[in-house]
């Protein structure tokens, strides 16, 4: 029997891909392309001067800079030295970003500068030598922020070392000559990951610096776009753009479709189904800790309406607060595991994983049907109670989300100004569209057809920026918190 050639690290599948094909697209962003042998060339020369300024193998860097085509040089600079590309926002907050630093040393920023840390800025070009380097490998590949939803941050490390397999990509139903659009920030997890498997696959990475609906449009149209992966976030904004001007944009050439990180409302995603048809609109359910995976295709979701899909990787329970697990159709906190005999998905920095006899949890709530399919319900941190009762906010906003001058939405719980500290009450935040008139009674009309009284929100709020980022993600304790600062204190009996 013959035994598997070993996997070369990511740095030496680029160059290969490179001396394949050189003159082949490989990055293209606000109207420029890098060829493959321009972007093995281009890092090259940045590695070996980010190893002039004391990089090495293990050590981190830190890229702060927006989706471009200097990101995706960064971090392939990064792998030849066996380093460790660990991208935060330019957005983060200044103190976010000075506490995520503090978490690992690090041996270099790039695209910010910073007293006490060696830094270059994004645009930096040195003049040294584009000879190949010698083979590195990085212990771990990716290093991924998070928390900032839970205002405790920390860092996710792959548990494995950069000696990534191509073949992951066609497990999602990536193929060979696929051009692949990265709509979502290359500091968030999604953003990252699929613009790694792009790098492997020798796909046409076409990145949106950041994001707009009618160039995300246009980008798809112009280098007709086979593959790409969003968040419901973004599907939302893309509606009412493409519906207002149907004819200027061509979706045809789209094979596959994924949507990740956050449940989707199901208006939305019936919208998409019906634009572009079941067979190419997926789902991927997992979190950045990669332990297990569900995923769901939308045929099979027309069928199992709401779902996340069926265990595809790794292993995964629903268990009561008790540690029971839970029948079909009952919610409890869902566990997940690689599967037995694997390594080790993740490292956190920062944090302790919630873990129950060796099984570990993200702290999502849901629940299987008979059938074997997962369901979420939320998060049990965003989860409150209304008269004893468990309310669920993504209920709230999934049901809101259907109205068509919803942009975003988000809900929280507020003390009950009628039930002193005895009881929550729903608080919603609304973002609509340009020229909408909907006002707080026609949002709570809208919701008593749809979710049970006790649920509708008691306030609603109307905002006039989007209320997740990019991403998908909301600053939910930083919203309730300037809520909470708003809102009169409530009344004790």
């Amino acid at each position: 029997m013959t035994q598997a050639e070993p996997v070369p690290p990511i740095s030496t599948q680029i160059s290969r891909l490179a001396q394949s094909a050189p003159d082949a697209p490989a990055v293209s962003c606000e109207g420029r392309t890098i060829t493959r042998a321009e972007l093995d060339k281009s890092t090259n020369r940045l590695a070996r001067a980010y190893a002039q300024r004391g990089v090495g193998v293990g050590d981190y860097v830190t890229i702060v800079l927006p989706n471009s085509i200097e990101w995706i040089q960064a971090a392939v600079a990064c792998w030849k030295l066996g380093a460790v590309p660990q991208p935060l926002s330019p957005r983060l907050p200044a103190a976010e970003f000075e506490g995520l630093l503090e978490l690992r040393p690090r041996a270099m920023l790039v695209g910010r500068g910073h007293p006490e840390i060696p830094s270059v800025p994004g645009d930096f070009e040195p003049d040294t030598s584009d000879d190949p380097l010698p083979e590195a490998v990085s212990p771990c590949w990716k290093s991924m922020a998070s928390g900032g939803s839970t205002g405790r941050p920390k860092l996710i490390e792959a548990g494995g070392d950069s000696r990534v397999p191509a073949i992951a990509g066609y497990a999602m139903g990536a193929a060979d000559g696929d051009v692949n659009l990265v709509s979502v920030p290359l500091s968030h997890n999604t953003g990252f990951t699929t613009a790694l498997l792009a790098l492997l696959m020798g796909h046409h990475l076409v990145l949106l610096p950041r994001f707009d609906s009618h160039e995300f449009l246009r980008l798809v149209t112009e280098y007709r776009v086979t593959f790409l992966t969003t968040v419901p976030t973004i599907m939302q904004r893309l509606l009412p753009v493409y519906r207002a001007n149907p004819d200027a944009y061509d979706l045809s050439s789209i094979r596959r479709f994924w949507h990740v990180g956050a449940p989707c409302p199901p208006a939305v995603k019936q919208a998409w189904i019906d634009l572009l048809g079941p067979e190419k609109l997926w789902e991927l359910y997992g979190g950045t800790e990669l332990q297990a995976l569900t995923f769901i295709s939308g045929e099979q979701w027309l069928t199992h309406r709401g779902s996340v899909g069926v265990v595809v990787a790794g292993e995964m329970k629903v268990l009561d607060d008790d540690g029971n697990p839970c029948p079909p159709g009952v919610v409890g906190e869902i566990y997940m595991r690689p599967a037995p005999g694997s390594a080790p998905t993740y490292r956190y920095v920062g944090a302790t994983a919630k873990s129950r006899d060796g099984w570990d949890s993200l702290g999502d709530l849901g629940y299987f049907d008979e059938d074997g399919f997962l369901y979420l319900s939320d998060r049990r941190v965003d989860m409150f109670t209304v008269g004893g009762r468990n309310v669920y906010p993504a209920e709230i906003e999934n049901a809101l989300s259907a109205h068509p001058e919803v942009m975003s939405c988000l809900v929280v719980g507020v003390p009950d100004p009628n039930a002193g500290d005895l009881g929550q009450v729903p608080y919603a935040l609304v973002h609509t569209a340009d020229g909408s008139t909907l006002d707080a009674e026609d949002v709570k009309a809208f919701l008593r057809e749809r979710i049970s009284g006790y649920k509708v929100p008691h306030i609603v709020e109307f905002v006039d920026a989007p209320l997740r980022d990019d991403a998908g993600k909301a600053r939910r304790s930083a919203v309730r918190a300037d809520v909470m600062a708003r809102l009169p204190p409530p009344q004790r009996r």
